[in-house]
This record gives C-alpha cells, sequence and structure tokens, in this order.
C-alpha cells in the first residue's frame, strides 16, 4: 500500500553554513562598520548580538535571507523577544524542527475532511499518510501545500508504493 511520510525539517548544516554566511555579511557591510555584531548557532538556537534593537532587525532579515538561499524555509524560524541591556542587544532565534502534537492533530484533521480515500496517524514528530492509490496521496500533498498556514513549513519524505 503506497504510503508517505509528512515532516517538518531541515538540514542542520546547511543552517550551520547559512549563519556563517550571515556573519561574512555583517562584517563586511557598510551600515555595520565600526559596530560589533554578531550570529552564533547553539544547537537549534541562532543568537543574534548587536548594539542597538534596529540593528538586530536588519541582522534577522540578513538571517532570512541566507536561511532561504541555502535551501531551509524561512518559516521555521521562530523570533524570540529582543532583550535590550544598557549597551547591548540581544535576541534569540529558535529553528523549529518536528512537528507538535497539536500540529499533527491539525494536519490529520484536515486530510479527514477532505474526505479523499486515505488514512493518517501520527507516528512521534511526523504523520503518516497510507492510501490504495498513489493519486489520492498526490492529492494529499496538493491539499497540504495549497493550506499549509503561514506559520508551518512542512515536507513530505519516504514516498513509497
Amino acid at each position: 500500500m503506497p504510503s508517505f511520510d509528512i515532516v517538518s525539517e531541515f538540514d542542520k548544516h546547511e543552517a550551520s553554513n547559512a549563519v556563517d554566511q550571515a556573519n561574512r555579511e555583517i562584517q563586511t557591510r557598510f551600515d555595520f562598520r565600526g559596530v560589533t555584531a554578531s550570529f552564533e548557532l547553539n544547537g537549534e538556537t541562532v543568537s543574534l548580538e548587536a548594539e542597538v534593537d534596529f540593528q538586530l532587525r536588519q541582522m534577522l532579515e540578513v538571517l532570512r535571507n541566507k536561511l532561504i538561499a541555502r535551501g531551509i524555509d524561512a518559516r521555521c524560524l521562530d523570533v524570540q523577544e529582543p532583550a535590550l541591556s544598557g549597551v547591548r542587544a540581544r535576541q534569540e532565534a529558535l529553528l523549529k524542527q518536528g512537528l507538535d502534537p497539536k500540529e499533527a492533530k491539525d494536519i490529520v484533521k484536515r486530510i479527514k475532511e477532505s474526505k479523499l480515500k486515505v488514512q493518517a496517524q501520527i507516528q512521534g514528530e511526523k504523520v503518516r499518510v497510507t492510501g490504495k492509490k498513489r493519486d489520492d496521496l498526490q492529492a494529499v500533498m496538493a491539499l497540504l501545500k495549497g493550506e499549509s498556514g503561514p506559520d508551518l513549513p512542512l515536507q513530505f519524505d519516504n514516498f513509497r508504493d
């Protein structure tokens, strides 16, 4: 029976490369001359540090562009509120990986509401969809690509006939 998995993940090596490229761009940009600003990747958390708040917003935009250029969906970036101290401004951005139970239930609900002849079941941080026809599975993919909210990057992998 054909099946596939719905996941939300990114390549950690590409994320590391994107952070390195963003650091290099910040060091060479004219508007950051003489400014101490940097990115740092710790696991799945990117720490941004600059002198003032508006520089953090510019740095965040540079990071988003670098992630997109490296093939990582920018919607997986969960930006926290900036922490402003007298001299420094810090902000953290989490790279989300995996589906929350709430998001997985929402996906299963949308698949069931579509009345397609497929079964969807939650397996940890992914959703497995099985059906008798390959066309039904492709219809589910098209449905989720068209409807996926602005905060949920989805990938479809492990497609089997």
